[in-house]
């Protein structure tokens, strides 16, 4: 809704995302580096105008975008019409995408170090592209109920394929991009979207199947970068080989504030979001047939989400960017590397615990998973995750090295935790890595990245410069996964779960009142014999007999001490349909009769039924049945 009161909340929001950097940055500045920046005043302005640009940004979003996006997820969903769904998934990933504010400022960062091979408009066409490709997967596999681990680890595999041909200079540039595209623009009506069309479809769990369209927007950018980095680097020459990367960083913190700029800047803009609102009015009107209630609003929020984006570029180059290159420089001219890693640390960490991407993916998670996912442990979970990949990005461009090893290795890791971890937990981890990056935390890790590698001697910014957002965006995925086999190990139940628990206690208690008699039992190695009211049951497993012992020593294991053995030939229905001729056949089967303490019946057939797969390809039969009165059983002191 707009309203004075929604934007003071938005700024309040903005603000408070960009407050966990500022601190980590105030602290290193005075406390570790003990020095104030020349350009501090330049800064401040910048991230307030970062603060200011990105409160009327999502107010736009908020407004006019958002609300006509969702319902057309929801229209076509309930739907059903595969076709429109594709077709719209698709748009909706290239629309928001092009408009991706990071994605604009990382293009542009690109393409200035590149020497003029890498042109800023068409990488993001490409990335963009890749993106729309990657929704129509992640839906068609929600269409049809496929696990996701296969398309993910296929997708890894070709990750290294392209990575084992693509040029070095575009391989780190590529994996950051997978993380760029997921942010403030893509993630709520990405979700919205998946989760939507996972409820609507029936058979599937919003779960297991809902999530996961995140992991998609990723993967496929790191891909289609790579192709296009062959490309260029194969077919387009260099055109200004002297400029030095440092002198294209300088320039980060200087902005003409003319008209012709400014104009030139907002038409820039237009051109970037033109694409969603083309694709809500084209499917809003030519497809469904239906008007848009709140047209004025919606031309409301498109103006705002201009004039947002605009201002939110700006005050990144001249807050955000000029502080991470300041920051980097400083911290490589003092002779402690760990100085540098626990910068990145505290970034990553303290960035993401405040991302409110991360926030809304948690809330959900908690709310699908019947309660089984705390939201804030979750979130504490990925934000160790970004901060030690950073932390571990930032030590590759210090010491060197090739960033594929680096993410091979990540990527291995991810694929066994995928066969570890619960199924529950593994589209939400996927999905993890795709929301820690966002608007705010891009431009400074970014510009972290490229400051290291332009200020550490035998670096270069275009080679070892990008990667650090491709690390924030690979470690929340592990540390996730191990956040899913901890919980699992501990036992940690779903509501529904510890409800019918609770129930299924209570109906034993029951059970256990009812069925308890008077019971005289002899105590074993004594001459004493002892008679109180305690619950036993009477436990058959019918076996054939040459499973007789494999059934003797698993009831044995879960505590029976006794067991009466009787002969037994059983028919099943085929053999019922002429009976008479095997009446008379000899006993094939064992009947095991233990009469064991009623609390120890579950765990009994359990081990039973586990150990000969009785339930699965083993042949065999369990029952039990309560008690009472019970004479002349002897059981072991402990039992009693």
């Amino acid at each position: 809704m707009l309203s004075i009161a929604s934007f003071l909340k938005l700024l309040q929001e903005s603000f408070r995302d960009l407050l966990p950097i500022i601190l980590v940055i105030m602290f290193f500045q005075l406390a570790i580096i003990q020095s104030v920046p020349e350009n501090w005043l330049s800064t401040t302005i910048g991230l307030a105008i970062v603060g200011v640009g990105l409160a009327v940004f999502l107010l736009g979003l908020e407004v006019g975008i958002f609300p006509v996006g969702e319902g057309l997820a929801s229209e076509f969903a309930n739907k059903g019409s595969i076709g429109w769904i594709v077709l719209f998934a698709f748009m909706i990933g290239f629309g928001t995408t092009v408009a991706e504010p990071a994605l604009v400022v990382i293009a542009d960062k690109a393409a200035s170090i590149s020497s003029g091979r890498i042109d800023a408009t068409t990488l993001r066409m490409v990335v963009a592209f890749s993106v729309g490709f990657a929704i129509v997967i992640g839906v068609w596999r929600i269409i049809k109920g496929h696990p996701i681990h296969y398309y993910i680890i296929s997708g890894y595999i070709m990750v290294v394929a392209a990575t084992a041909f693509a040029p070095k200079e575009i391989v780190g540039l590529a994996y950051d991009l997978g993380g760029v595209t997921t942010s403030t623009v893509t993630v709520p009506l990405v979700a919205a979207l998946g989760i939507g069309l996972a409820s609507a479809i029936k058979g599937r769990n919003p779960v297991l199947d809902g999530f996961g369209l995140i992991a998609f927007a990723s993967l496929t950018p790191m891909i289609f970068v790579q192709f296009y980095g062959i490309f260029v680097y194969q077919f387009v020459e260099a055109v200004d080989a002297v400029a030095t990367t440092a002198q294209c960083l300088e320039t980060s913190a200087v902005f003409n504030f003319n008209i012709l700029d400014i104009l030139r800047g907002f038409a820039g803009v237009i051109g970037d979001v033109l694409p969603i609102l083309a694709v809500i009015l084209f499917f809003q009107y030519i497809v469904l047939k239906k008007y848009i209630d709140n047209l004025k609003e919606v031309i409301i929020g498109f103006g705002l989400v201009v004039i947002g984006l605009y201002a939110f570029i700006v005050g990144l180059e001249m807050g955000l960017f000029s502080l991470g290159e300041t920051m980097a420089f400083e911290l490589t001219q003092r002779d402690n590397n760990f100085i540098i890693y626990s910068f990145g640390f505290a970034i990553g960490f303290s960035t993401t615990m405040a991302e409110p991407s991360l926030t809304a993916i948690a809330r959900k998670a908690k709310e699908i998973s019947d309660g089984r996912i705390n939201d804030f442990v979750l979130r504490l979970f990925v934000a160790l995750g970004v901060a030690i990949g950073i932390s571990l990005g930032s030590y590759r461009i210090v010491v060197g090295g090739e960033i594929v090893y680096y993410i091979i290795a990540g990527y291995m890791f991810v694929i066994v935790l995928t066969f570890i971890a619960p199924k529950y937990i593994i589209p939400i981890a996927y999905d993890s890595g795709g929301v820690t990056t966002s608007t705010v935390t891009v431009p400074l890790v970014a510009a972290l990245g490229l400051g290291l590698a332009t200020n550490i001697p035998g670096r270069d910014p275009l080679i070892d410069g990008f990667g650090l957002i491709a690390f924030a965006s690979l470690f929340p995925m592990i540390t996730v996964m191990l956040y899913g086999v901890i919980t699992e190990k501990i036992g940690i139940k779903g509501e529904h779960e510890l409800e019918e628990l609770h129930i299924k206690e209570l109906r034993h208690a029951l059970e256990d009142a009812n069925n308890m008699g008077l019971s005289t039992v002899n105590v074993q190695g004594t001459h004493k014999r002892h008679s109180y009211k305690m619950a036993f049951s009477c436990v058959h497993v019918i076996v054939p007999n040459e499973r007789k012992d494999q059934a003797l020593i698993a009831a044995k294991e879960a505590g029976a001490t006794g067991v009466t053995i009787m002969e037994a030939h059983g028919m099943g229905l085929n053999e019922m349909d002429n009976f008479y001729n095997r009446l008379e056949s000899k006993a094939t089967d064992v009947n095991l009769m233990f009469i064991v303490p009623t609390k120890k019946v579950d765990h009994l057939i359990y081990t039973v039924m586990h150990n000969l797969d009785i339930v699965g390809n083993g042949a065999g039969l369990s029952y039990s049945y309560p008690i009472s009165h019970l004479k002349g059983l002897t059981l072991n002191s402990k039992d009693l």
